[in-house]
């Protein structure tokens, strides 16, 4: 069969699945199930079990239930209210004021949490209310952050990057450390933007804050001191080689445990609720992998990653050139796919023909990322615009004219990845990797 038939044939009955409602694994394993009847011979059934099973009992993937769940028992902590009181003596004087909160409390969390709607709930619930209070511009408080909490997505603990990672069979760990200082470029470039448009812009008239000594901005500091700790061991112990990734998100889990019981808001209705909560969120990703890895192998045997990446070849585009149909092939399907749905659905496909190009993987992971990020804000299924929707009431379309300025800063970030590319890779090649990294 023709390979663009195949192709058709594949989108029809995605896009049918998906527009009934049916889950995003579950169309996978059904588009799969589609192809693997049409294109191989033998027990259907036993081949998709077998590949389900392998892929759900790799040991790597352990680690992304532990994140969700170290995430889970911090969101329910005292520790949103804890961050703004650390964090707001020191951004009041910055050019762009306590905006600066949103960009620096989602930098902060994103650190423990690896989930971008963890971070936007939790910094959101500390930030608005402030914000507002203190008279801010409406649509900068919700633009920054819209966009500031996708860095959930790239700062390790990331819940993208571990499945990008199982997804390839790439070190979890050099991903992780691929993904800090990109993220905290991206980060200085939305506190940038703040601190431009509150010089130049004629709506920026807020409540000055009172001012405070430097041991009165250090006293309030100590409120940092716990989640700065749990940040510290759980990346500090990866970046030393004592601890593997699930071994150091095993090791966040406990510590946020103990921070929520120190803190007296640990009992058993919190527990009950991160656990749970931990338990949906995983289950539905481990359900998106095991649809893709069947899809993959049924990808396989009609021969279309192969194809499409030589077809991709003979169009000799040079990395740059197929780097700009990836990215805006990524911000397309961003627009109806989450991110990691994305990153599952694509990669039989895009890994072949990235390594004939003679792309770095691990870079790769961080541009991915990045492209990704894009699609948590862009209508009409960005994910983060209907978080905020939720905390602020305010309609879609107004909270995605906020968030367009950070996504112009995200595909500026795409740029400048591709001009200085060591700030993604010298980091993995220059750590300690621990053991079964």
């Amino acid at each position: 069969m023709d390979q663009a038939y195949v192709i058709i044939l594949f989108l029809f009955v995605l896009f049918a699945l998906l527009g009934s409602g049916v889950w995003v694994g579950l169309a996978l394993v059904g588009v799969a199930y589609v192809g693997m009847e049409l294109f191989a011979s033998g027990p259907t059934g036993d081949r998709m079990a077998t590949t389900i099973w392998s892929a759900s009992s790799s040991w790597t993937l352990t680690a992304l239930p532990l994140f969700i769940w170290m995430g889970e028992i911090l969101f329910r902590t005292r520790l949103s209210q804890d961050m703004f009181r650390g964090l707001a003596p020191w951004m009041a004087r910055l050019p762009g004021g306590l905006v600066h909160t949103n960009i620096v409390g989602c930098t902060v969390f994103a650190a423990v949490s690896g989930s971008s709607a963890a971070t936007l709930t939790t910094v959101g619930k500390m930030s608005i209310p402030e914000l507002r209070k203190r008279e801010y511009p409406e649509h900068m408080v919700i633009g920054t952050l819209a966009g500031a909490a996708t860095l959930g997505l790239m700062i390790p603990p990331s819940l993208t990057l571990i499945v990008y990672g199982v997804s390839i069979n790439e070190s979890i760990i050099k991903l992780f450390f691929a993904g800090i200082v990109p993220g905290l470029v991206l980060a200085s470039m939305f506190m940038a933007y703040v601190g431009i448009y509150s010089t130049v812009a004629g709506d920026w008239k807020p409540v000055k804050e009172a001012a405070m000594s430097f041991g009165e901005k250090m006293k309030n500091s100590k409120f940092l001191i716990p989640v700065m700790c749990l940040i510290t061991v759980v990346i500090g112990s990866m970046f030393l080689g004592f601890a593997t990734a699930t071994e150091a998100a095993a090791i966040g889990v406990i510590g946020a445990l103990v921070l929520a019981s120190v803190q007296g808001s640990l009992n058993w209705g919190t527990f009950a609720e991160s656990l749970m909560g931990a338990t949906r969120t995983s289950a539905m990703i481990a359900l998106i992998l095991a649809g893709a890895a069947f899809l993959s192998l049924a990808m396989g045997f009609t021969g279309l990653p192969r194809g499409l990446a030589d077809a991709i070849a003979q169009w000799e585009l040079s990395r740059f050139e197929l780097l700009m149909v990836l990215l805006v092939f990524y911000i397309v399907l961003g627009c109806f796919l989450d991110g990691i749905s994305s990153v599952v659905l694509t990669m039989a496909i895009v890994e072949p023909m990235v390594r004939e190009a003679g792309i770095d993987m691990i870079w790769f992971g961080i541009f991915i990322v990045v492209v990704v990020e894009m699609a948590q804000i862009t209508p009409p299924i960005g994910f983060n615009l209907f978080v905020l929707q939720g905390m602020t009431d305010h309609e879609m379309g107004y909270i995605a004219r906020a968030a367009i300025p950070m996504f112009l800063i995200m595909v500026l970030m795409v740029f400048v990845l591709i001009v200085f590319p060591d700030i993604a890779t010298w980091l993995p090649e220059n750590v300690r990797q621990g053991p079964n990294a």
